[in-house]
């Protein structure tokens, strides 16, 4: 593990989110579209979406109709429209306008989970409450040994048990960069990988 970190850390140094945003609201309603759906769409439909509705309060009051119409292409638009405009009414009644900066508070807010609440906590507000796992993670978390499960709760708990605290934030984004760049889902680029003479290629 300690062989594995030291190498990620020598190639992805810097490894930061993905997702286009100005301000921890931008990235809570980016993440909530990632789900099943890549960055790079979700980089392509938020600047329409953020120019029409910049804050809580404003898509909070967004007809349902006119925000799926901006989000379709990023799958499964009508309960992503109404997880967007519900958890806008939530932070724009209970929590002032802006986003909490806890886990539980977070939690509270429609169609977010631990991997949401994490990259907002994380990359806005630099506090590492877990380590963000999303279907890159899970992948290359197997495939390098550090877990058996297969369940996100369950990969996160062993990786915060390996990782060192302070690499939480650093750490999943390295792994999600490694995923988008070598380790692919069907055709990992094992002979070009900087990490292939250590990893032990489980399941490839």
């Amino acid at each position: 593990m300690t062989r594995l970190l030291r190498a990620l850390k020598k190639n992805y140094p810097d490894a930061v989110c993905a997702l286009k945003h100005r301000n921890a609201f931008e990235l809570l309603i980016a993440t909530i579209l990632s789900a099943q759906c890549t960055d790079e769409r979700v980089n392509r439909v938020t600047p329409a979406l953020f120019k029409e509705y910049p804050t809580p309060r404003s898509l909070a009051k967004a007809p349902l109709s006119r925000v799926e119409i901006l989000i379709r292409s990023t799958g499964f638009f009508r309960q992503k429209a109404k997880s967007l405009v519900a958890s806008s009414g939530i932070l724009s009644e209970k929590f002032g306008g802006e986003v909490p900066r806890t886990m539980d508070e977070l939690l509270s807010l429609r169609g977010v989970a631990r991997k949401t609440a994490n990259v907002v906590l994380g990359v806005c507000y630099g506090i590492a409450e877990g380590v963000v796992v999303d279907t890159h993670v899970v992948r290359l978390a197997n495939r390098m040994g550090f877990t058996r499960e297969k369940d996100p709760v369950k990969i996160e708990k062993d990786l915060m048990g390996i990782v060192p605290r302070k690499d939480w934030i650093w750490f999943s984004h390295a792994m999600i960069t490694h995923g988008r760049r070598v380790c692919k889902a069907l055709s990992p680029k094992c002979p070009e990988c900087p990490l292939e003479k250590i990893c032990p290629k489980i399941g490839i």
